[in-house]
């Protein structure tokens, strides 16, 4: 290769970003420009630094290594690391990006590398499967909690906090009580990912978690709106669906 790769170590724990640097440091094709210990620093290198590649661990504290790729406004490629941990491998198999599996070699790590090298000369990108990846949802599991970006500040989201999102086209509008959030998500995923005991799809613009719903009024002839316990009584829209959804789960 005519350019070396500009590296990043995103990794918690000091052995390995240790046995990382020193599997990489005689590599000819590989410059390694900064090594970070959690996803916010992390988010904030990648976006600055704008790497040809990352090796990415999954199990950090903070934000995992899946979230922290949804905060990314620029998306190298990357070589996940990861002890065993069966749902990060199926999502790895699944998605067909580059893992590596703690303890790995240095042959190991090189054979990952020239599969990055080969993309790169392709020219292809890899934007897409990370995308998917962040997507996938390990067996029946809901998710229990929502990490946005606002601006150069990362906000962590349980999910007892949200009282509705709301669609907007590509992006969702994630409402607590603490204010309102943009994430980079569709409505079908946080309703297949939120718990249908506790939040419900209302209508093809709303998703309301229960615990927030006051009452519900008729307003015409067969059509319905919810109101929210907030100060302001906000409103929503409720399909016919919805309806029978929120009959069925608040057993009326």
């Amino acid at each position: 290769m005519s350019e070396k790769l500009q590296t990043l170590i995103i990794e918690d724990e000091e052995l390995a970003r240790n046995l990382l640097r020193s599997y990489l440091k005689d590599h000819p094709d590989i410059e390694l420009i900064g090594e970070c210990e959690n996803g916010f620093d992390g988010v904030k290198a990648i976006n600055d630094k704008k790497p040809d590649l990352v090796f990415l661990d999954i199990q950090m504290p903070k934000i995992t290594g899946f979230e922290m790729i949804e905060l990314l406004d620029y998306k190298p490629q990357i070589i996940f690391t990861t002890a065993y941990d069966q749902y990060a491998l199926k999502a790895f198999e699944l998605n067909a990006v580059d893992y590596l599996l703690k303890p790995f070699s240095k042959d190991r790590l090189l054979a990952a590398v020239e599969k990055v090298q080969h993309r790169i000369a392709n020219d292809e990108d890899n934007a897409e499967k990370l995308e998917e990846l962040t997507n996938f949802r390990p067996g029946e599991e809901y998710i229990d909690r929502v990490v946005v970006k606002d601006r150069h500040k990362i906000h962590i989201i349980t999910v007892d906090q949200i009282r509705y999102v709301e669609s907007l086209d590509d992006y969702v509008m994630i409402y607590t009580n603490d204010g309102r959030h943009m994430k980079q998500k569709t409505m079908k995923y946080f309703e297949n990912s939120l718990d249908p005991k506790n939040f419900i799809r209302i209508h093809r613009s709303y998703i309301v978690h229960v615990d927030h719903i006051a009452e519900i009024q008729q307003y015409e002839k067969e059509s319905y709106v919810v109101i929210l316990k907030d100060k302001d009584k906000t409103k929503l829209k409720v399909s016919k669906t919805g309806y029978k959804k929120i009959k069925e789960v608040l057993h009326f």
